[in-house]
């Protein structure tokens, strides 16, 4: 097993465990204790997991780097947590291993990737966040666009037209939006607008991410018009009513029931876990 790919399991071990020895690990890895003790070492100087006696230990993601999420997205993971991960997970089961996707910078999107972790997809992203959760826990190939990081937003946005995202296509493009309406999906920020209209060009079937709570929600610009969305996957708290105005409309609607955090998992703690680990994009290496 190459390096990047046995540290990442070994990661996902801890975050599963909580703790384990070097015997613990050597069993699960199929590595000699020193690769073992060599990685534990590695992890530990980038800030990715606790050294103990004999072993090593999880390290809660709120202590590792610096954090790159804003006070907005933090508290918009948590509104509704239960709809958003059902949703992600429904989306995610979309996913056939081997496809090109495109996933755009939201909460309900990055929830994606916890259900995205055993695929292998090639995956187009404009959320660093995503990005760096993917690298983290999967084996997917993961592109970004060059561009300037915009925190509060979560989106990398390049300031020329003919950035990286043109060359690239996708079967599927899964979008999160502030809100929906018969006139189409709405946005807030401009900036959004620009992120996104990219990415929508590059994708045969746009799948519109959306709990029942978007359908309420009002904005003054609007990204795209129904016409071009083939999916709406909601919640089960979607009035009757407005699925039907989608389904008029040409949109093929899914409704999924919300889903109880994992007992282990507040909203609160859910959220306090999204920091950005420069490390993990930057020193990746790999065994030839």
């Amino acid at each position: 097993m190459v390096n990047h790919k046995r540290r990442k399991r070994l990661l996902k071990l801890l975050a599963e465990h909580t703790t384990a020895s070097v015997p613990q690990l050597v069993e699960w890895l199929c590595a000699s204790p020193a690769t073992v003790r060599r990685d534990i070492s590695w992890l530990a100087a980038r800030n990715l997991l606790t050294r103990t006696r004999g072993g090593a230990a999880n390290l809660p993601q709120k202590k590792r780097g610096f954090p790159l999420t804003s006070e907005t997205f933090q508290n918009n993971i948590q509104c509704h947590a239960e709809r958003k991960r059902a949703i992600a997970r429904y989306a995610a089961s979309m996913c056939g291993d081997g496809e090109t996707i495109i996933i755009n910078g939201g909460t309900t999107t990055f929830m994606m990737a916890e259900f995205l972790t055993d695929k292998h997809l090639k995956i187009l992203t404009n959320s660093f966040l995503m990005a760096e959760r993917l690298l983290v826990s999967s084996d997917n190939e993961i592109i970004l666009p060059g561009g300037k990081v915009y925190r509060e937003q979560n989106v990398i946005l390049s300031p020329f037209d003919n950035d990286i995202t043109q060359h690239h296509y996708a079967a599927k493009m899964f979008m999160s939006v502030y809100g929906l309406s018969l006139l189409g999906l709405m946005e807030a920020d401009p900036l959004l607008i620009q992120a996104e209209q990219r990415l929508i060009s590059q994708a045969e079937e746009l799948i519109v991410l959306a709990d029942s709570s978007k359908f309420a929600k009002k904005a003054g610009l609007i990204l795209c018009g129904l016409n071009r969305v083939s999916t709406v996957i909601t919640d089960t708290n979607a009035s009757d009513h407005a699925v039907q105005l989608l389904e008029q409309s040409g949109v093929h609607v899914v409704t999924v029931a919300p889903e109880a955090l994992p007992q282990s998992i507040s909203p609160a703690a859910f959220a306090s876990n999204f920091d950005f680990q420069p490390a993990a994009l930057y020193h990746t290496e790999t065994s030839h």
